[in-house]
């Protein structure tokens, strides 16, 4: 019972989000995500979130080669909680988007538990120059941009990742996504702990108003049960900090990384995941808790533990 009440943080190391010329510090290449997600476990984080990219061009890609030139480097240089990603990009179908996971066999997997709007593109307002072709254009397909997660492709991914243990992180961008995945429960197409991610403050859902974050969490208490799920946030951007602080007092767990804000300060690029880990655990401490190690996430999220992985 202790473990229950130390604070899980999760650190998403890239992404699919960010380009490569936003920032030098975003790691790409598979010995780059490594590194970065073993310095972020060294730092506090119990679960490193993890998406993969083509190493020349920084493009993402959901291919199960690229994710194995890293998760092994990962598991031998640290203890943390893999979580692979099946939201992949938001351009991907989710066949393509479950591979990973399914031929990994993670500890936990991300699922996206509903459709948006998916918009990127206002950052062509602060990015100007880009290295390679695809960003720009990546970004401006947004506009016209559905992220796809019907009722169908959830059950696929459930389904598909189902006989290997893989638990969820289950992202909810919106409060229609926590009706969603109130819904999977009721149909036993999922059980507790359900570790629940909010997220706030991308164009197309929910936004990053404290009254957003304290309605997501009365939501999701009235719909699941407080005792039912283990709740965590993402704040997008310059909300990442001030979400993360609001979770921790509300006695929820935090995720941080440059997959979701490249900053550590107003004006000032991050040059690391590990110095997002650190803030946010001087704010957690701060506040007078205490972090949770990966064996404590493991015993919060009843997760089947590092040695049943497939990698």
């Amino acid at each position: 019972m202790a473990a229950k009440s130390k604070v899980i943080i999760t650190c998403a190391i890239t992404g699919a989000i960010h380009t490569p010329s936003m920032s030098p510090h975003l790691p790409v290449t598979p010995d780059e995500i490594a590194a970065s997600a073993i310095g972020a476990a060294q730092a506090g984080a119990a679960i490193v979130h993890l998406h993969a990219r083509n190493p020349e061009t920084g493009r993402p890609d959901q291919s199960p080669e690229a994710f194995s030139k890293f998760l092994p480097k990962i598991k031998a240089g640290c203890g943390a909680i893999v979580n692979i990603t099946t939201g992949g990009s938001p351009t991907m179908l989710v066949e393509e988007r479950v591979r990973p996971a399914a031929v990994h066999k993670p500890e936990l997997a991300s699922l996206n538990m509903g459709s948006i709007n998916f918009a990127l593109f206002p950052m062509l307002n602060r990015f100007k120059e880009f290295k390679h072709e695809w960003e720009r254009t990546y970004l401006e397909g947004t506009r016209d941009l559905i992220f796809r997660n019907t009722f169908k492709d959830i059950e696929f991914v459930l389904k598909t990742c189902r006989e290997n243990g893989t638990r969820f992180e289950f992202e909810c961008y919106d409060i229609g996504h926590l009706y969603n995945l109130a819904h999977c429960l009721d149909r036993k197409l999922v059980e507790p702990p359900l570790f629940v991610q909010s997220v706030f403050g991308i164009l197309g859902g929910i936004g990053t108003h404290p009254e957003d974050v304290a309605m997501m969490r009365r939501t999701a208490d009235r719909l699941l049960g407080p005792d039912t799920y283990r709740w965590s946030v993402l704040g997008a951007g310059r909300a990442q900090m001030p979400i993360a602080a609001m979770s921790a007092a509300m006695g929820g767990n935090v995720r941080v990384g440059l997959e979701d804000s490249l900053w550590i300060g107003p004006g000032e690029l991050a040059t690391s995941n590990a110095q997002q880990v650190t803030k946010v655990r001087q704010i957690i401490e701060g506040l007078g808790l205490e972090i949770a190690t990966p064996d404590d996430a493991r015993e919060i999220l009843a997760l089947k533990g590092g040695d049943k992985v497939g990698f």
